[in-house]
């Protein structure tokens, strides 16, 4: 009996401090939350960094296993 009254009050107790949140404001500026940076020249230099990084990983390991079947 205790744990479905206790249960019971934790879901409403959850359920009321989830839904007494007051809403976000309406952006003015298209974005939200401010400061509005621009990521995008950041991420494309991490992607082409990635890449260079993974295709020299990739060329190194080829390298690496024809010269152990050659010997």
């Amino acid at each position: 009996m205790f744990k479905k009254v206790f249960y019971t009050a934790v879901l409403i107790l959850g359920a009321k401090l989830s839904f007494a949140q007051p809403p976000l404001p309406d952006p003015i500026s298209g974005c939200w939350p401010p400061p509005c940076v621009p990521i995008d020249g950041g991420i494309s230099f991490l992607l082409i960094a990635g890449a260079a990084y993974g295709g020299k990983k990739i060329y190194e390991n080829r390298k690496k296993n024809t010269s152990i079947n050659n010997d």
